[in-house]
């Protein structure tokens, strides 16, 4: 018992620091929205489209970067930090490899408006928007391989302060560049994707600094010279990477789906069920933030050749996101009709919203399961299991089961948004069981040290 309140309290000190730069993420997402709303409603409805297109492209870009947290903390853990630097230049060159492709990506993505009946003023806004913050994707990848650097260091903390000066200066950036202060052209909208290029630069350049100045990287000598690409262990890091970047793309497509089949049911059906899932994705951060904890402890202690160390650290943070999600549930339940009225002042909204947050405290047990598990799975680096558990529970079996009970009457008679909603606890409490079960299996094939330092040496 005194080992897993050990690793209670090492869980919470790396994943605090998570936590509250997720808060500051958030807090720029709600400035750029406020913001972009005071100028203009066609300009917020950009800024809204823009990020459809945006966060699908970076989510997929980070997932693949993610790959370096298990890949470092393992060297830590087997005190070979005179290999982490060589490793995190793979990572530089794989970022390198991959921000031409996504900055492609992003500069085309808006010709998917025209196929939309969009109305060409929203069109060129949100055109200009994308063709402006992707100026800032080159600094966002590789701060994403910095901070996974660090994560991997067990060292979280930079994350959170870097976090907090990017939202020092999204606010001024977004005053200057939205409304054409100090001799800057007024853009509107389109001033919040400048004003996000430059934070992501500001960020960079900070997370640099931090790496440079600190104590704590002082041995690793991060920036003495830059290794060499080295295509084996690129294509290695491609391949731990692209997994996670899949699951997580496969997850943020599914609800981006419902919201659409949602549409023609009505506005205030797209707005409770916009209110259900904004609450439960901000509830989300909490086991997502436990997650990034157990993936650095697993690797960690894998690392070290500790492979009991290691279940100990899976066990404790899938209890931990457990007692959480219990918490976070029972909350929902209780206040959900004020949780409800905080995002509109119509009844009828509140009320279907307070119905759909019935739902969302039903799968908070489920989420924080799956996604811990998964972090756990991170840090044994299997990844791919990870991607086949989500595609297989997410599309396989929620949507579908989403659709039947939300938009026929082959079962019960149309449930609308509610049936969608069974579709969200049925997709991830079967991936909750899958990765679990995934999970029990990769305990039993590395159990031993020496399997633990075969899996470690796997670059």
């Amino acid at each position: 018992m005194q080992r897993y309140w050990s690793e209670v309290k090492q869980l919470v000190r790396l994943a605090s620091p998570i936590l509250v730069a997720q808060v500051a993420q958030i807090a720029m997402n709600f400035v750029d929205t406020v913001m972009a709303g005071q100028v203009s409603a066609v300009d917020l409805a950009a800024v809204s489209v823009a990020s459809s297109f945006w966060l699908p492209i970076i989510l997929l870009v980070q997932g693949i970067i993610m790959a370096l947290t298990p890949i470092v903390s393992q060297l830590n853990g087997a005190r070979k930090r005179d290999e982490v630097r060589p490793a995190v230049h793979q990572g530089v060159w794989l970022a390198l490899m991959v921000t031409p492709l996504a900055m492609t990506a992003l500069y085309f993505s808006p010709l998917a408006l025209q196929l939309m009946t969009v109305e060409p003023v929203m069109v060129a806004k949100t055109t200009g928007y994308l063709h402006a913050i992707l100026w800032g994707l080159p600094a966002f990848v590789l701060f994403q391989v910095l901070r996974n650097f660090s994560e991997g260091l067990s060292h979280t903390l930079p994350t959170m302060v870097i976090g907090f000066v990017g939202l020092a200066v999204n606010i001024p950036a977004n005053y200057i560049f939205i409304h054409g202060y100090f001799g800057m052209p007024k853009l509107g909208g389109v001033g919040c994707g400048v004003a996000t290029a430059i934070v992501l630069w500001a960020m960079l350049l900070a997370m640099l600094l931090y790496v440079k100045l600190s104590r704590h990287f002082r041995d690793i000598r991060l920036f003495s010279q830059l290794a060499r690409p080295n295509g084996s262990r690129i294509w290695r890091l491609f391949r731990l990477g692209f997994p996670i970047a899949m699951a997580i793309f496969c997850e943020v497509t599914l609800f981006a789906v419902v919201a659409l089949m949602l549409a023609p049911l009505g506005a205030e059906t797209v707005a409770s069920h916009q209110i259900a899932l904004n609450f439960s994705s901000l509830l989300f951060m909490l086991p997502l933030s436990i997650g990034v904890g157990v993936t650095i402890r697993v690797g960690h202690n894998i690392g070290e050749g500790l492979p009991a160390h290691a279940r100990v650290a899976a066990r404790t943070g899938l209890m931990l996101g457990a007692t959480v999600a219990a918490g976070t549930a029972t909350l929902t339940v209780l206040l959900r009709e004020q949780i409800a009225a905080i995002y509109t002042d119509e009844p009828q909204v509140i009320a279907l919203a307070a119905a759909l947050l019935l739902f969302a405290a039903i799968y908070q047990l489920s989420d924080s399961v799956q996604v811990v598990a998964a972090a756990a799975l991170r840090g044994y680096k299997d990844t791919k299991a990870i991607f086949y558990v989500t595609l297989v529970a997410y599309w396989g079996l929620g949507l579908p089961t989403g659709m039947i009970l939300g938009l026929t009457d082959w079962i019960v008679p149309r449930m609308g948004p509610q049936g969608f909603w069974i579709g969200f606890i049925v997709g991830l409490t079967c991936a909750a069981v899958m990765l679990g079960a995934r999970l029990q299996h990769v305990y039993g094939r590395f159990a031993t040290p020496t399997a633990c330092h075969a899996l470690s040496k796997a670059q």
